[in-house]
């Protein structure tokens, strides 16, 4: 979440249960990032990418975590990420969002946006959502509520407090009910859902900025089988309409939304293809799926 929206949600909370509250959520704690998305930005796809990383590297006190790594995804392409713990996967996501700064190498959102000369809240407003493995949903307020805090409005106190959705936005808010397969929840608590609820509100909260590219770390991570069936449904639905970069470790979830997997390890792309030719592949077998 972006901190305008972080400090809405906290306020809208406060209001409704009193001062003792505090200022922040049960959720909107530690791993909520910038990944919400304001009003965004042109990007330019003409030449078939709409990100492009090439010889990106960064270290950590002598580690190399992302290690001249060189990757793109096309518009409305759904890719997977698959990889051993430490492979700099997340690290990855980070350099992507403004997070993490690399030390050398080139990011571009489209043709023209060098992301690397932007901060976290400038990405986020350009169309780039980034979900989290834990969901940092508003549990205080109503899954209605959640969704219209994240509409992208003047997030002024002051128009905030008075804000009334208009038909275009209403109707927006229910074709995400009805995407996040939330629509028979809509009055109740976001802490009240179960985990795979909570994490398709908040796919719906991002969805709600018209987000160009999502980021979307491990979630299917604690869901049960029919969540994550639910899940893939969600997934396949948003392909085409948005890009979607996939970290996770289901490969029986990777299996069913993937067309092109792509193999993280040491920082760098070690193998990529169809998920059967990536498990065929010697090196893969090795450092990642065993024998």
């Amino acid at each position: 979440m972006t901190p305008d929206l972080m400090e809405e949600g906290a306020q809208r909370v406060a209001k409704l249960r009193g001062p003792d509250l505090g200022s922040t959520t049960e959720s909107g704690g530690r791993e909520a990032g910038y990944g919400r998305i304001g009003t965004p930005g042109e990007v330019d796809v003409t030449h078939g990418r709409i990100l492009y990383l090439e010889d990106v590297s960064v270290s950590f006190d002598g580690f190399k975590a992302i290690n001249k790594l060189s990757l793109d995804i096309a518009p409305g392409e759904l890719r997977c990420i698959i990889g051993p713990n430490g492979a700099g996967k997340t690290t990855m996501m980070d350099i992507i969002t403004g997070k993490t700064r690399p030390d050398s190498g080139t990011v571009f959102f489209g043709s023209t946006i060098d992301l690397l000369r932007h901060k976290e809240v400038d990405i986020a407003q350009m169309g780039i959502g980034r979900k989290f493995q834990k969901p940092t949903v508003f549990e205080q307020l109503t899954v209605f509520e959640n969704l219209e805090l994240a509409l992208k409005t003047d997030k002024g106190v002051k128009r905030s407090m008075f804000f009334k959705l208009d038909s275009a936005q209403g109707d927006r808010l229910a074709e995400i009910l009805e995407t996040i397969q939330l629509s028979g929840s809509v009055l109740r608590m976001a802490g009240n859902l179960s985990h795979g609820q909570k994490q398709w509100l908040e796919i719906g909260m991002l969805l709600m900025q018209d987000p160009k590219l999502l980021l979307l770390d491990e979630p299917v991570a604690g869901m049960t089988d029919e969540e994550t069936a639910r899940t893939a449904e969600l997934f396949l639905t948003l392909k085409g309409k948005h890009s979607l970069m996939v970290v996770e470790h289901d490969m029986s979830f990777i299996r069913t939304i993937s067309e092109i997997v792509t193999v993280l390890c040491d920082g760098s792309v070690l193998a990529q293809g169809t998920l059967d030719e990536v498990q065929a592949d010697e090196r893969v077998i090795e450092v990642y799926l065993g024998r």
